[in-house]
């Protein structure tokens, strides 16, 4: 009798243990479903891209990286144009004002050049007449999202308040319709590009960018200069940082250089695959 009983004891543990295994391997599987449903739309990837680029310093274009342009450029973003057309697409990361701009519009506008100036919620707010001149002037005006969030790291309805509520006070401010974006850090995955793809926005990367945005660590003129002369080549979307006073200083005469050599600038809606 004392014997049964010890069985009977020993069968109830062991149930309840292999209940408790079969609770914590479905609750585990959840967790996994859930992960997956945050990171991937359907078999698209989440997997965080850094743009990055591997510079020829001979006026060749260059190495962008084959599977991330290709990724790119499979939903519609471009970062670099045709490469038997000497043509030049200028923009501007600008996520604050550093009292630079005014004069970068001036050097833009004396020299008959076309920028595009990607913005962020922080510079439409508090810059609101400075946005208006680049758009009376002529030059495009992309969407840099609301707080230059990493967008790989936000879920599909964050990344929709972060574009689209920039998108529509640009609408309401100026009656100005964005359909350029830049991704915050340079980072995107497939499933952002798709995304942002679905909200009607063209993704733009680059083909040439320097260390320029820190304003306490300002490339020396002479080096940036020659930097940005000796890497210029056919179908360049070049990235500067309007926040730099080196980029200011040497604006003109890179662009006075650079039609010397042959370049013509152009607009971002007259790119060229």
């Amino acid at each position: 009798m004392k014997m049964s009983k010890q069985k009977d004891k020993i069968s109830y543990w062991a149930i309840a243990i292999l209940l408790l295994a079969i609770f914590s391997l479905s609750v585990v599987n959840m967790n996994e479903q859930e992960e997956t449903v945050l990171t991937n739309s359907g078999t698209v990837s989440n997997e965080k891209i850094g743009w990055g680029i591997k510079r020829s310093d001979n006026h060749e274009q260059p190495d962008l990286g084959k599977k991330n342009q290709t990724l790119l450029e499979q939903n519609g973003g471009i970062a670099m144009g045709n490469k038997e057309k000497k043509y030049l697409y200028l923009t501007f990361d600008e996520g604050y004002e550093a009292g630079y701009t005014p004069q970068i519009l001036e050097t833009l506008k004396q020299n008959n050049v076309k920028a595009t100036f990607f913005i962020t919620a922080h510079y439409i707010n508090t810059e609101p007449d400075l946005v208006k001149q680049m758009i009376d002037q002529g030059h495009i005006v992309g969407n840099h999202t609301v707080n230059h969030k990493s967008m790989p790291e936000l879920s599909k309805e964050q990344i929709q308040t972060e574009v689209m509520d920039l998108h529509e006070v640009m609408k309401e401010k100026y009656q100005y319709e964005m359909k350029y974006i830049r991704p915050p850090k340079g980072e995107y995955s497939e499933r952002t590009l798709q995304e942002t793809k679905e909200l009607g926005y063209k993704t733009v990367m680059w083909s040439f960018a320097y260390q320029d945005w820190d304003e306490k660590k300002q490339p020396d003129l002479v080096a940036a200069k020659k930097k940005i002369l000796d890497n210029l080549h056919p179908g360049e979307i070049m990235l500067l940082h309007g926040n730099s006073k080196t980029n200011t200083d040497l604006l003109g005469e890179m662009i006075q250089e650079a039609k010397k050599m042959g370049y013509e600038f152009k607009s971002l809606d007259e790119f060229e695959q």
